[in-house]
């Protein structure tokens, strides 16, 4: 086979050959490199070659100093200081100015009053679980002539006219959307932001607020400053006035989170007032097989419920609401604004359907 092959005779002896040298003078180059290294890292700095890796490990770099804890202290005090905002506004904080009513004082808590929604240090107040009441005394004839100052005088026709063909339209941008929570006091830094840019705001109006708009435009004079100018149905044009001043606007604190509804008294008693329990239940069962005075829809206008409401009564003494998909919790909203409006007695909340009563009172008063 070899004498076939020749050739793979001649190159594995090549290779041993090869292989054998290099073992043989493997020792004398490790040791030649050796010297060398050490001969070239004991000259003189001054002929160091900068390409050539260093013999020894580089010694660690300097470490910068870390700041001292009192100084980390004393920002963060000052950090702290800077986030907390003075009450600058003449009245208690809430969530909702028109959806709550401060004389109806809450029997339970559904979170501890200790955590304030507007977050830990963030306003100079105290949370008591459905506001935070003002410190300071407030001046009410000073800020009434601050608030008159920054109106100044009263528009013309044809200047209301022309501010409210320009935001009255439905493709106006600037137009703000108040829901079923009404008037929130996030609202009103918001309010501000738009009066950064223009004269008015439109505002559209949805959900149970709708019921009483007189209070809503009331709480929107009252908290923000400005003045109605133009209202139609659920349409309202806020005019923020002729001095006012971006720069010296007042600081709205924003709540960070919704704060839970506090626990209230029942609604609906077992027994209503002036009926025994068997009328009471008479009434119920008159009232669910009754037909609905009305249907309304979730986030709907309900500004023309109370007078139907109010007919309704002439001549009946239950009415019943059809309230499907509005919401359980919408319900008895509407409920407790119709017995204050009326009003009137909610008797039953069943399967989102309202069983009003219009009470004894009102039926002596119109036999007589």
């Amino acid at each position: 086979m070899m004498k076939l092959l020749p050739w793979r005779c001649t190159t594995s002896e090549a290779h041993g050959t090869f292989f054998s040298k290099i073992s043989n003078i493997a020792p004398y180059l490790f040791l030649t490199n050796m010297s060398r290294r050490f001969l070239f890292h004991s000259q003189s700095n001054q002929e160091e070659d900068i390409f050539d890796p260093p013999f020894s490990l580089a010694s660690n770099t300097l470490r910068t100093q870390k700041p001292k804890k009192k100084q980390k202290e004393e920002k963060k005090h000052e950090k702290d200081q800077s986030f907390t905002v003075d009450s600058e506004l003449p009245f208690d904080y809430r969530y909702s100015y028109s959806e709550t009513n401060p004389a109806v004082k809450p029997i339970g808590f559904r979170e501890p009053t200790r955590f304030s929604p507007f977050g830990p240090g963030r306003i100079d107040r105290k949370w008591t679980g459905i506001s935070a009441p003002c410190v300071k005394p407030v001046d009410l004839e000073k800020v009434a002539e601050e608030r008159r100052w920054v109106l100044g005088e009263p528009l013309t026709e044809e200047e209301t006219a022309e501010l409210v063909e320009k935001f009255r339209h439905n493709d106006c941008s600037r137009q703000m959307n108040l829901g079923r929570g009404g008037v929130t006091h996030n609202m009103l830094e918001d309010i501000h932001n738009y009066w950064k840019r223009a004269e008015a705001v439109r505002i559209k109006c949805l959900g149970v607020p709708t019921l009483d708009m007189d209070n809503v435009c009331s709480h929107l004079e009252d908290k923000s400053g400005g003045k109605v100018i133009y209202r139609h149905i659920n349409i309202l044009l806020l005019y923020r006035g002729r001095n006012y001043d971006p720069k010296s606007r007042p600081t709205v604190p924003v709540m960070l989170w919704k704060p839970l509804a506090p626990i209230y008294p029942r609604l609906v008693k077992n027994v209503a007032d002036g009926l025994t329990f068997e009328e009471t239940k008479a009434m119920r069962n008159k009232g669910l097989n009754a037909p609905p005075l009305t249907k309304l829809s979730r986030n709907g206008v309900y500004v023309n419920v109370v007078n139907k409401v109010r007919a309704a009564f002439e001549t009946e003494e239950v009415v019943r609401l059809d309230c499907t998909h509005v919401g359980t919790s919408d319900c008895k909203r509407i409920g407790v604004k119709l017995r204050d409006l009326v009003p009137c007695v909610p008797i039953l909340f069943k399967d989102e359907q309202i069983i009003l009563w219009r009470g004894k009172k009102d039926e002596q008063n119109s036999s007589s």
